[in-house]
C-alpha cells in the first residue's frame, strides 16, 4: 500500500503525522488489498480532511471530514475510512 499524506496552509508537524499513521493501523486488515491511500489535510480556520483509496480490483473510495481539532478530525475520518473499506472488501469477497 502507497501511502501520501499532504498538507495545505500549513505544515503538518511529526505529531500530527504519527497520528495519522497511527490510526491508519485500524485500516491494516485491507492493506493487501488497497493499492494507494492519498490523506490531503487543509488548514482554514478548522481542519478539512480528504482521503482517496484506490483498491487492487479498479475500484476507489473518497471521504471526507472535518473538525476545529485535528485529532478528532483525524478520528472522524478514520470512522468513515473504515466502514468503507470494510464494505468494499466484502463486497469483493461476496463475488468470489
Amino acid at each position: 500500500m502507497n501511502k501520501s499524506i499532504s498538507a495545505q496552509g500549513f505544515t503538518l508537524k511529526k505529531d500530527q503525522s504519527d497520528l495519522i499513521n497511527q490510526k491508519l493501523q485500524r485500516i491494516a486488515y485491507a492493506e493487501s488489498h488497497i493499492v494507494d491511500l492519498i490523506i490531503h489535510v487543509k488548514e482554514d480556520k478548522k481542519f478539512y480532511f480528504d482521503a482517496t483509496v484506490n483498491f487492487r480490483w479498479g475500484a476507489n473510495a473518497h471521504v471526507a471530514s472535518d473538525d476545529f481539532d485535528f485529532a478528532a478530525g483525524v478520528n472522524k475520518l478514520m470512522d468513515v475510512l473504515d466502514v468503507k473499506v470494510k464494505k468494499e472488501k466484502d463486497k469483493i469477497q461476496e463475488k468470489k
